[in-house]
């Protein structure tokens, strides 16, 4: 009974940790220069609220940008429910923080796999080649990009948070991310690699607000959000692609952005 118990367990932790977001999370979203500011990298399915807290180990960079200085994350700092990070932001300007964790695997049931696609609004092709799948196992070597703006002091004309910090899927925003009002829109590219995507799910999820808004970017690789209400949203999106091969089948990449809309 035990190992039934711990094998379905380790099931259910698979399915969230290929389905479910992960995101970093300032505690605030404009500080001043010199600031100390603390931040949470968690994974779950009911964002904002921390859930599955983040194994130091797994983070491969963790980094942020004001202006034309970037510097290491390093204090990385377990809690029950996420990874703390802190940095020290010590010239005005936009920041850019992000996280890169290093890819892991997973088996899904096959009744799991459906629900999955349809979550992460998977492409037909992918859909096609599932079906077409002989034996239906569905292996998954899955990689998390987590990346979020904060506005130190007055930023003047500092444009850094328009250019893209090399992730290898990455969500860069068309219009400054820390001034962002209810009723307004949203315009992000979405890259690869460096290359836009065009044709590619992307969605946003408010917090307080349940589902989730979802849209395919154009051929230049955009698209846009309307944000009807204040609060912090998240932008994600996953790619997923066949990788055939004696360990996988498939490979995916999910990315995320957390911004914090300002009341009108």
């Amino acid at each position: 009974m035990k190992q039934a118990y711990l094998v379905a367990t380790l099931l259910a932790i698979a399915m969230q940790a290929a389905a479910h977001e992960t995101w970093l999370m300032p505690e605030r979203f404009s500080v001043d220069p010199g600031t100390t500011l603390a931040m949470d990298l968690t994974s779950g399915s009911a964002f904002p609220a921390l859930d599955a807290a983040i194994e130091p180990s797994r983070v491969t960079k963790a980094a942020y940008r004001v202006a034309r200085h970037t510097a290491d994350l390093t204090a990385l700092t377990p809690a029950e429910h996420s990874l703390r990070l802190n940095a020290t932001l010590g010239e005005a300007g936009i920041a850019t923080l992000w996280v890169d964790l290093a890819p892991r695997t997973i088996e899904l049931a096959p009744k799991d796999v459906e629900e999955y696609l349809t979550e992460i609004g998977a492409s037909d092709l992918v859909k096609q080649r599932w079906l077409a799948t002989p034996g239906k196992r569905w292996r998954e070597m899955y990689s998390k990009h987590a990346k979020a703006f904060v506005r130190v002091g007055d930023a003047g004309s500092d444009r850094s948070w328009s250019e893209p910090v090399g992730m290898f899927l990455e969500i860069v925003p068309q219009s400054d991310p820390t001034k962002l009002v209810a009723g307004g829109e949203l315009i992000v590219e979405v890259l690869r690699d460096g290359g836009t995507i065009p044709s590619f799910s992307i969605a946003v999820s408010r917090e307080g607000s349940p589902g989730q808004q979802m849209q395919k970017t154009d051929g230049g690789g955009l698209a846009t959000f309307k944000l009807d209400a204040a609060g912090r949203w998240l932008v994600h999106g996953t790619l997923l692609r066949a990788m055939p091969g004696p360990d996988v089948e498939w490979e995916s990449h999910f990315a995320a952005l957390t911004v914090d809309v300002a009341a009108p």
